[in-house]
């Protein structure tokens, strides 16, 4: 059933879409690695980093639910299956071997930047597009990893 949003013609749908779930995958992916860590970091301030990064996983999971509920408003289809997020995805697999706080805080803010440089790119591209409520949400999702990747790295310092 086509939504028919009124002022957004096909090629602004389009762009969205597809941009969407490009963000879309590479939020999952973030996910992923997010609980990687949570499930395998040790070290100081373990409780800490543990709890902060599964609190950062539960607001990136909520960004996931908006990002794939706009491109189903947008009469596309959100792709989050295992298959169509590893094919889509630019986030680099998350190292299984890290152990060290440390290491992950490393690995995750890397993974955090570049989703965010993503979601930065989505923002201008479906603006462009004519689509300013799916740049309004890659803006809130944006400043949310910024944050996040803040009080992460944080405990690098």
């Amino acid at each position: 059933m086509n939504v028919g949003i009124e002022g957004l013609e096909g090629n602004a749908r389009m762009v969205a879409v597809e941009v969407l779930n490009h963000c879309l995958a590479d939020e999952i992916a973030l996910g992923l690695a997010l609980k990687q860590a949570h499930w395998t970091m040790k070290g100081p301030n373990f409780i800490a980093v543990h709890e902060l990064v599964d609190e950062i996983h539960a607001r990136v999971q909520e960004q996931v639910d908006v990002i794939a509920e706009r491109v189903q408003i947008l009469d596309g289809t959100a792709m989050g299956t295992l298959e169509a997020v590893a094919k889509a995805t630019e986030v680099k697999p998350y190292p299984t071997d890290a152990v060290k706080i440390a290491d992950h805080v490393e690995a995750l803010g890397a993974r955090m930047r570049a989703v965010g440089a993503t979601l930065r790119a989505g923002i201008d591209t479906v603006d462009a597009a004519g689509d300013a409520g799916s740049a309004d949400i890659l803006t809130a999702a944006s400043r949310q990893i910024d944050k996040d990747l803040w009080f992460l790295v944080s405990h690098a310092a």
